[in-house]
């Protein structure tokens, strides 16, 4: 078993923050021993798992509507399976934008390091928007997933 403050220094969380969560009733099963909260490994899970739901977008009152599906037993299987398999596309979505992000960030590295080689960006504008080496013609593309090409080299500079 493990204190408040014990858990805090695990999971990196401030203490206020795990009483909020017992507060709305995240942790129906904590043991207090004379008024201590005493945190055991199925209340470690389930911080596991709060924590993974919050980082991919849920809310407290939709974790807490999971956790009460976790007390009503396996009759909210189904339920408890759509969540997590909705917050996967939350969280594919979430890749597919940073890649695009990562993307234009690999691009402007390269950009500029071209411009500064160069002493200007015209050799760089006129190779745009299609005529870039193919690494760097993947990683601009990559960066506006739309297929749609700007209309002026200013557009990306």
């Amino acid at each position: 078993m493990f204190t408040i403050g014990q858990v805090s220094e695990m999971f990196h969380i401030p203490i206020s923050t795990l009483r909020y969560y017992d507060k709305e009733g995240l942790f129906p099963g904590l043991e207090r021993t004379s008024g201590i909260r005493r945190f055991g490994e199925t209340e470690l899970e389930a911080l596991r798992v709060i924590e993974c739901l919050k980082q991919s977008g849920l809310e407290i009152k939709d974790i807490k509507r999971f956790m009460q599906w976790c007390c009503e037993g396996s009759g909210t299987y189904p339920q408890r399976k759509a969540l997590f398999e909705h917050q996967r596309q939350v969280v594919e979505g979430q890749i597919r934008q940073l890649e695009r992000t990562l993307a234009m960030i690999d691009f402007k590295c390269w950009y500029y390091g071209q411009a500064i080689r160069d002493g200007n960006e015209d050799r760089i504008r006129a190779m745009m928007p299609d005529h870039l080496p193919p690494e760097i013609q993947k990683l601009y593309d990559d960066a506006r997933n739309s297929g749609r090409k700007p209309d002026s080299p200013e557009e990306i500079a």
